[in-house]
């Protein structure tokens, strides 16, 4: 797998919009992190479902890359909330 594209899958009850600035603010409200596979024809968007099964269609995108070779495939300050069925896929365990 060439790409992937990182998504947040948040707590059901906590999203909150902010009025002002009309984005929702997403913050300490990360349940996990999981990772799906580009769409070849539009590497921005993930295919339908992620590593681990779950629909996209449930969670939010993160525009998070890798700072380079070794870098986590995930946000490092979500390092307690990734996906471990994601990161084995990704590992090919």
């Amino acid at each position: 797998m060439s790409a992937i594209v990182v998504l947040l899958e948040l707590e059901p009850a906590t999203e909150v919009v902010d009025a002002d600035v009309g984005e929702t603010d997403i913050g300490a409200r990360v349940r996990a992190v999981h990772a799906a596979a580009a769409d070849p024809e539009a590497p921005a968007d993930p295919l339908a479902r992620t590593l681990c099964g779950l629909d996209v269609d449930e969670l939010e995108p993160e525009s998070y890359t890798p700072a380079g070779p070794g870098a986590p495939w995930y946000p490092p300050e979500y390092r307690s909330r990734h996906c471990l069925d994601c990161d084995a896929a990704l590992s090919g365990v």
